[in-house]
């Protein structure tokens, strides 16, 4: 009896759960087509939120669309130069005193590069800057690493001081140093020779060398001590260990060193100018000629301080011939800088 008894309890039971939710009954179909409208209007709400705004703060499209116009704005400033430049050389005069041109010339005008060409005496400076640019930047970068090296694995007493004197140099101003230096030069002999930039360099106190010394210091730092511990099993050398070892793995550090020390070489104009002014000119020395030649050419606009058009396009199209080199440099191993930059630590 208590068996047939729960058995009557579950068929009881059974047409019970087959019974639908007393709100669901009363739900009319049309209703259910508002419900199930209002439901997807909210996924679509919902979906239209994230792809907008993202689900953090920089994954919205907003958010991609201000980035960019940020990037937009500061790549139109680094690059306004480049564009004033290369709009201007390609000018004649017609179109310099024109006010309604202001970037796209009407006829594109090349003898200003002829000028240019002929005024910097273009061959005989720009194989001279390529020499000291070339000759100091690889012998920079060997020295600085080996006085890096010193500096990241050798303790010794003083080690501190000495990287405070040579961090010491990279804050003082050249202007400071520059009368000394030229009366040491000029009694060596090595005035209007490329000696005053080579034997700096083969001494590591070439331009910016002290920065270059950090640069492979803080490489050789991050280096596992176990390379040269298990070097030193082997019978190696401490130099064998830098040569075969350190040197190679610091590629990238080299490459990042080599394009700054070359870039800094090939534009300065402060150094040349004293130390290089007839014998050896560069394309600094050469440029701040050609102003000197074309100032003395003009007359109106001397007086009244404003841009001459008749000799602005051969400015800008020497201009031109000058920076070029550096950014085809650039432009080739921008990849490899880029990457040299983030495993050496430089922008820590």
């Amino acid at each position: 009896m208590k068996h047939h008894n729960d058995g009557g309890k579950g068929l009881a039971e059974e047409p019970g759960r087959q019974q639908q939710p007393p709100e669901r009954q009363q739900l009319h179909p049309i209703g259910r087509l508002q419900r199930l409208r209002e439901l997807v209007q909210g996924r679509r709400g919902q979906m239209v939120k994230q792809v907008v705004l993202g689900r953090h703060l920089n994954d919205g499209l907003l958010a991609k669309l201000l980035i960019l116009f940020l990037l937009s704005i500061l790549a139109f400033l680094y690059l306004q130069p480049l564009f004033y430049i290369i709009s201007t050389m390609l000018m004649n005069v017609s179109d310099l005193i024109n006010p309604a041109i202001r970037w796209i010339p009407q006829t594109i005008h090349t003898d200003n590069f002829l000028k240019a060409w002929d005024g910097l005496r273009y061959p005989t400076a720009f194989t001279n800057t390529l020499v000291i640019a070339l000759t100091c930047s690889a012998i920079q970068v060997l020295m600085c690493a080996i006085t890096g090296y010193g500096l990241a694995k050798f303790p010794f007493p003083g080690r501190g001081l000495v990287s405070f004197l040579v961090l010491l140099t990279f804050l003082v101003p050249p202007q400071i140093i520059i009368i000394p230096l030229y009366m040491v030069y000029s009694k060596l002999g090595w005035l209007d020779t490329p000696l005053v930039f080579l034997i700096p360099a083969l001494f590591g106190q070439g331009l910016r060398s002290a920065l270059f010394i950090f640069i492979f210091r803080q490489f050789f730092r991050q280096q596992p001590a176990s390379l040269e511990e298990a070097a030193q099993l082997d019978g190696a050398s401490p130099l064998r260990m830098f040569f075969r070892i350190m040197l190679p793995l610091s590629g990238t550090a080299c490459l990042v060193v080599f394009l700054f020390s070359f870039i800094w070489y090939w534009n300065m104009s402060y150094e040349a100018s004293m130390f290089l002014p007839k014998a050896y000119p560069t394309l600094a020395i050469s440029l701040e000629r050609l102003e000197d030649n074309l100032a003395g050419m003009e007359t109106l606009y001397v007086t009244t301080k404003q841009v001459d058009p008749l000799h602005e396009g051969t400015k800008m199209a020497a201009s031109f011939l000058i920076i070029f080199p550096p950014l085809l440099l650039y432009m080739f191993a921008q990849r490899w800088f880029v990457r040299g930059v983030e495993r050496t630590g430089a922008i820590e």
